[in-house]
C-alpha cells in the first residue's frame, strides 16, 4: 500500500470526473488503491475490539468504494475527507456485528455511547453518578441509557448450555431457568381454570331447573354410544314434547344463567 502513490488533487479530480460521467472503472481503481493506507489507518484504532486487524481492513475497503462511488469532485472536497466517514461507518458495522454474539446496540444513542464510552473510562471501576451526568450531557442521551450501556459492555456471552468437565455439565443458566409451565403465575391461573371447569360448572348447573338442566347436558355434556356428540334440537323436542324452536329457546336461556352463575364464581 505504501507504494502506491498518492494522487495530487489534479489527478483526484481528473480519476473522479472519470468514473462519475464515462463509468470509467479503472479511474474508480486509482481512487480506491490511492487511499488503502488510509482506511490500514484507521481499522487500526479500533484493534481494542480484539477483532482481526484484517477483517476491519476489509471493511474498511468497503466503505471506501462506498464512497467512491458517491464522491461528487464538483463539490471542491478531498476524497480523503469524504471517504473518511464511509469507512468508519463500514467499520462501526462489522464491529457491532460480531463483537458479541448478541448484539448490543442498535439504537442511534447506544451506537454512541457503545464507541465513546470505553474512551471516557479513567479506570477499571464503575462509573460514578457524577461521570455518568456528564457523560450523558457531552453526548446528549440519557443517563439511564449510559448506565445501561456500561452494564453491557461490562458483561460478556455466556452459554445457555454449560460444557461437558469431568463427566459432569458445568454450572449455566440452563440449569436455573425456571420451566414456563412451572411458573407461578401460570400454575395458579391453571389451578383456577381447572376449578373452574368442575365446581364451576357443577354449580351453574345446580341453578338452572331441572328441564333446563336436562337439555343442557344432553346438548353438550353427555356422549352418544358412538363417541359422537350430545342430542338435536328435535330428538329433544320430541322427548319434551314441544318444538325445536322451543328447546333452542330453553338452550339460551340456560346458557346466559350459566355464564353468569360461572362469572360471579370465578
Amino acid at each position: 500500500m505504501n507504494r502506491i502513490p498518492m494522487l495530487s488533487p489534479a489527478e483526484e479530480r481528473q480519476y473522479a470526473t472519470e468514473f462519475r460521467e464515462q463509468g470509467n472503472l479503472d479511474a474508480a481503481r486509482q481512487l480506491v488503491l490511492s487511499h488503502l493506507r488510509l482506511v490500514v489507518s484507521i481499522a487500526r484504532n479500533y484493534l481494542g475490539y480484539g477483532l482481526p486487524h484484517a477483517d476491519l481492513i476489509q471493511e474498511g475497503n468497503i466503505g471506501l468504494m462506498k464512497a467512491v462511488k458517491r464522491f461528487d469532485p464538483e463539490q471542491n472536497v478531498r476524497l480523503v475527507s469524504y471517504a473518511m466517514h464511509w469507512i468508519k461507518a463500514e467499520i462501526h458495522e462489522y464491529i457491532l456485528r460480531n463483537w458479541r454474539m448478541v448484539k448490543v446496540a442498535t439504537t442511534k444513542a447506544q451506537r454512541k455511547l457503545f464507541f465513546n464510552l470505553r474512551s471516557h473510562k479513567t479506570s477499571h471501576s464503575a462509573f460514578t453518578p457524577d461521570e455518568i451526568e456528564g457523560l450523558a450531557n457531552e453526548l446528549n442521551v440519557k443517563r439511564e441509557e449510559v448506565a445501561e450501556m456500561e452494564t453491557r459492555l461490562s458483561g460478556g456471552d455466556i452459554a445457555l448450555e454449560g460444557q461437558v468437565d469431568d463427566g459432569e455439565e458445568a454450572f449455566a443458566p440452563i440449569a436455573y431457568l425456571a420451566d414456563s409451565h412451572n411458573e407461578p403465575t401460570n400454575v395458579i391461573a391453571a389451578r383456577q381454570f381447572d376449578k373452574l371447569q368442575s365446581d364451576g360448572l357443577a354449580d351453574a348447573l345446580e341453578s338452572l331447573d331441572e328441564r333446563s338442566r336436562r337439555i343442557i347436558k344432553a346438548r353438550w355434556l353427555d356422549v352418544q354410544d358412538d363417541g359422537s356428540g350430545g342430542k338435536t334440537l328435535h330428538e329433544l323436542a320430541d322427548e319434551f314434547g314441544v318444538s325445536a324452536e322451543r328447546i333452542r329457546q330453553i338452550e339460551a336461556s340456560a346458557m346466559k344463567k350459566m355464564r353468569s352463575a360461572l362469572h360471579d364464581y370465578a
